[in-house]
């Protein structure tokens, strides 16, 4: 027997270049390995991309088959996990195009989870609405049951808890709740822990974007058991992430900062970029609760560099108002008000009307400690006006009440 005959062929390219039954054998073996290093080693380890690279090759020889639209998904979705957005979105856009040409209802699925993804973190809200909102509405529980398995998880289950982040930026918070909870009894009733433990990392953040620490909790303690039970790294950095917080704002800022930390270095060792702003503005928030504000600022300054190299800029407004409250507190009240303006600026341009209260408020109360009490009245009213729900939230409350002083003040 030949020394090399115990290698399998299917992965012996020279092997299988002219053999087309041999290619497609391994383009099933590329892709369920890329499925499964996506879950163990992260959506943006480098061996995830290499395997969906070597797919990619593959696909293409064979012609770009539909029954593999989740190869350049997969793709898509490794430079989604690197911060590569605009790649990203160009292979999302080719998927729908590919899809739209062929009818092919399972790649619109696809296609459609990509962009409202990219577009989500790129602050694109209401276009991201609409391209999510298109994967519930397609999606076919029978006719599109094998997207779980090409994809990792099941992409309306998906959809439906980033929906929840896109429709509290955009300024509605309950129908946000709403959607989110439906993702994770969605998630529960398929039993399929990569599909609930997405949905429970993104109702984690939109429950810490609201400010629900109680539920927040229950909620990291969940993903926690989830991932450490399936071996998944990636979400159990982030319910590690999250539990640090919880414990920072219960007053055990110490243990809280490790777990800070080391939640999000283990993101960061998977080579993920995505989503590292909002880790670094919740190490910030807690530095600045454990009274260090100096360290806050620089993960401040770190998140936003992030933003301004690879354009995740869903958070930019937050992280501007927050520079611009820390710049206050130490004497820099010109520059704290630049940033409160850039983040009001941020928010009406991206449509985020959650971030343009924030940002309303922050600068209405600046306004209304220097004397000017019309010109703070002026700019909340409206913004406030503009909600229809949530009212019941710290958000909304804080405007209402701010707006109640400024109306007792003018008369």
């Amino acid at each position: 027997m030949h020394a090399d005959s115990h290698k399998p062929a299917v992965l012996d390219h020279r092997f299988t270049a002219a053999n087309p039954d041999r290619q497609r054998q391994e383009l099933e073996f590329r892709c369920g390995l890329a499925a499964a290093l996506q879950a163990v080693k992260g959506a943006g380890a480098p061996e995830t991309g290499h395997a969906y690279g070597r797919a990619r090759e593959l696909w293409e020889r064979l012609g770009s088959p539909s029954e593999f639209l989740h190869v350049p998904w997969g793709q898509s979705r490794y430079h989604t996990y690197r911060g590569e957005f605009d790649l990203a979105l160009r292979l999302a856009e080719d998927i729908l195009d590919l899809s739209s040409q062929r009818n092919d209802s399972g790649g619109l699925v696809l296609g459609h989870h990509s962009a409202g993804h990219n577009l989500l973190l790129a602050g694109k809200f209401a276009e991201c609405r609409l391209h999510l909102e298109e994967v519930v509405a397609l999606y076919d529980p029978i006719a599109h049951r094998s997207l779980a398995h090409a994809a990792g998880h099941h992409p309306h289950v998906n959809a439906q808890s980033l929906l929840g982040l896109a429709l509290f930026c955009l300024g509605y918070p309950e129908q946000a709740l709403a959607r989110s909870s439906a993702a994770i009894a969605e998630a529960r009733k398929l039993a399929h822990p990569p599909s609930l433990a997405v949905s429970l990392s993104n109702s984690a953040l939109l429950l810490w974007l609201i400010g629900d620490d109680a539920a927040l909790n229950e909620r990291a303690d969940e993903l926690v058991a989830v991932a450490t039970e399936q071996g998944f790294p990636v979400w159990h950095a982030l319910g590690t992430t999250f539990r640090g917080w919880v414990k920072v704002k219960t007053g055990d800022a110490a243990q809280g900062l490790f777990l800070l930390r080391s939640g999000s270095a283990t993101n960061r060792a998977t080579g993920a970029e995505h989503m590292m702003p909002y880790s670094l503005a919740l190490l910030a928030e807690a530095f600045e609760i454990a009274g260090q504000t100096r360290d806050a600022m620089t993960q401040l300054d770190d998140a936003l560099e992030i933003v301004e190299r690879t354009g995740e800029s869903w958070f930019a407004a937050k992280l501007c108002r927050h520079k611009g409250r820390l710049l206050l507190e130490q004497g820099h009240p010109e520059a704290g008000e630049e940033l409160y303006q850039k983040a009001l600026s941020i928010a009406r341009e991206q449509g985020a009307k959650s971030w343009e209260l924030r940002a309303a408020v922050s600068l209405a109360q600046l306004r209304r400690d220097r004397g000017r009490r019309a010109e703070a009245h002026d700019l909340l009213a409206p913004v406030y006006g503009w909600f229809t729900e949530g009212f019941g939230m710290r958000d909304p409350k804080d405007a209402k009440v701010l707006l109640d002083k400024l109306d007792g003040e003018r008369e």
